[in-house]
């Protein structure tokens, strides 16, 4: 009992720290696991591991078989999730490079690692290309937390996020394909029956993956299941198909919930944003028990294999020779330059899909005795570790020295995708200033990236919403809901990450009253709340400008507007088209001097107002 506890507050515990210290969750849960299980030994009276599993024993957590079918369950629904985030719209509208990155790029690393791994360890070609298939994969989850304090340009951080994304599924398909082929036979001679085999694994996975699938978003469509019920009925649907196709086709579950996770992703279900918030929350606490579990399983000796001058060459040859290939031929011909291809190609760690299947394959055969099985688990830690490791440690201070790194923030997040911030922020993104709306009003998200803006579903509330890399360069903030309480909580919460430059918010309308004393924070206006804003957008629904003269003609423009309520000043555009934002408070202090040729940006009424030339 105390060993069960303590897995699971160790796990948290780990959780907590990654959060801390804005490194990926895998690299503290690894650790702890490996100094409560192999490292342990050293230390121990009897030599024993403080965490010992013991899968095919009949003593310790998971007597038996049980630890296999544990892992087991928990990557079908690992990767079940890994699936629901793959979507074809996704697919077929990202830019060539991330296409090629997740196609050309991995056809490359699957080759050249599967070489490396034969040549420089002598194992087969079996073993060596499962090695391979396994560390194609990137994951968002080990990119996410490395890039999202590292201001990059947007290209750049788009193609390492959309790789992360589109290649994990992917990666884990094909991962569970290598195993399938090599599992038949025993990893031995490619015959007949072997062959048979594995289609029998295709059929039966893609079957029943499609079918239930199918069977289970017509049921969701229909409200045959209550809300309440459907998180833990799709659970408890993704563990049964796992089940049900490997008793017709031996190993075939994995392959069954990646592909009903992926046509499941695509498809228009109600709820699908609360099923993939149950599933991450219900995947942090499987892959926090399930990756101390297996490092802990590891022992020294499998340690003392990759403990060689062999393991450091094929660590440098994925990360300095296969890595920057697979990345330079993948954006041959693209808009990237250099510096940012060479930044692309330091930053590739390897994550919990790539860790969790190996050692589920690794177990599986060490157990059937295929020869080289025993490197599969400790060559992939050794990878997954050192990525994460490297690039968490250096891949803000490689920006730097490639120049990636965004020096002068000038990004904007807008809170709320109402009609005026999605009027506002399409004037933005014209003018090429990078703007991103935050809403947790789906059809407000939709129709901002109908519009072609950057858009995020989520809520101010949610503490994840700071992985998202698209606010990596944000520096202004300006929060714009008819909500109060939420413009204040944005301004509190987001103001040190996204609103260094200037944080913003629209005034109450008790506020409005006494325009002499406006919040500090005070966006545009001292006398416009939300409803005179939307009321004006809707009345005049385009963003103006005017040339200015001079400073003065600045505040007459101002003072007229005041007579004049039915027009908003917004921003003041500087002759080489920067944006400043114009605020509510202290306009005094902020109107100091004009350029000549800039330009008020207002919205509402035509303004004829010519001021002093």
């Amino acid at each position: 009992m105390i060993e069960l506890a303590g897995i699971v507050i160790l796990g948290i515990f780990a959780q907590w720290l990654a959060w801390k210290t804005k490194t990926p969750a895998i690299l503290p849960l690894i650790i702890i696991g490996l100094l409560v299980g192999p490292i342990s030994t050293l230390f121990s009276v009897d030599g024993t591991k403080w965490i010992e599993p013991i899968w095919n024993g009949e003593k310790g957590l998971f007597p038996g078989e049980s630890l296999f079918y544990f892992v087991s369950l928990a990557i079908a629904v690992i990767l079940f999730e890994g699936g629901l985030t793959l979507k074809k719209s996704e697919v077929s509208n990202v830019g060539r490079v991330i296409f090629n990155l997740i196609s050309i790029g991995s056809i490359i690393t699957f080759a050249g690692a599967g070489l490396a791994a034969h040549f420089i360890f002598e194992l087969s070609w079996q073993i060596s290309f499962l090695f391979s298939a396994l560390i194609i994969v990137t994951g968002p989850t080990v990119i996410a937390p490395i890039l999202r304090n590292i201001p990059l340009k947007t290209n750049v951080s788009s193609v390492l996020k959309w790789e992360g994304i589109l290649i994990d599924p992917i990666g884990a398909l094909v991962s569970v394909l290598m195993f399938e082929f090599i599992r038949v036979e025993g990893g031995q001679d490619f015959t007949l029956t072997a062959l048979i085999e594995f289609g029998k694994i295709l059929l039966f996975g893609l079957t029943f993956g499609f079918t239930f699938a199918h069977i289970l978003a017509l049921l969701i469509k229909r409200q045959i299941i209550p809300h309440y019920l459907l998180n833990v009925f799709i659970l408890a649907t993704v563990l049964g198909v796992f089940v049900v196709a490997d008793i017709f086709a031996h190993e075939s579950g994995l392959l069954a919930v990646v592909i009903m996770g992926m046509v499941m992703g695509n498809k228009e279900l109600p709820n699908i944003n609360e099923l993939l918030y149950f599933k991450e929350s219900l995947s942090i606490l499987l892959v926090s028990i399930l990756f101390i579990l297996l490092a802990a399983n590891i022992n020294i000796s499998d340690l003392l294999l990759v403990l060689r001058w062999e393991s450091l060459i094929l660590f440098a040859i994925v990360v300095l020779l296969i890595r920057p290939l697979a990345v330079y031929i993948s954006a041959i011909n693209s808009d990237l330059k250099f510096n940012e291809k060479a930044f692309i190609s330091w930053v590739g760690p390897r994550g919990i899909v790539a860790a969790g299947i190996a050692s589920l394959f690794g177990l599986t055969l060490n157990k059937q005795g295929v020869p080289g099985a025993e490197y599969i688990t400790p060559l992939v830690f050794m990878i997954v570790l050192g990525t994460v490791l490297l690039n968490a440690t250096t891949a803000r201070l490689f920006a730097k020295l490639v120049g990636v790194f965004i020096k002068d923030s000038k990004g904007i997040l807008i809170i709320g995708a109402s009609s005026i911030s999605r009027l506002i922020g399409k004037y933005l993104n014209d003018n090429n200033r990078h703007v991103v709306l935050l809403d947790s009003n789906s059809d407000n998200v939709r129709k901002a990236q109908e519009m072609g803006i950057n858009a995020i579903e989520g809520s101010v509330y949610a503490e994840d919403i700071f992985n998202n890399i698209e606010l990596n360069d944000v520096g202004y903030l300006m929060a714009m809901t008819g909500n109060s309480n939420i413009n204040k909580t944005a301004i509190s919460k987001f103001r040190k990450q996204c609103g260094e430059k200037g944080s913003y918010r629209l005034i109450t309308s008790d506020e409005m009253v006494d325009p002499e004393n406006n919040p500090s924070e005070g966006l545009f206006s001292p006398t416009d709340d939300y409803i005179n804003l939307m009321e004006i957008a809707r009345k005049y629904p385009q963003i103006q400008e005017l040339k200015l003269n001079s400073l003065e003609h600045l505040r007459g423009l101002l003072e007229l507007i005041k007579i004049n309520p039915e027009s908003i000043p917004l921003f003041v555009k500087n002759p080489q088209g920067e944006l400043n934002i114009i605020p509510a408070h202290n306009r005094d202090q902020y109107l100091t001097t004009i350029e000549e040729g800039s330009y008020l940006v207002y919205v509402g009424k035509t303004l004829e107002y010519e001021g002093e030339k």
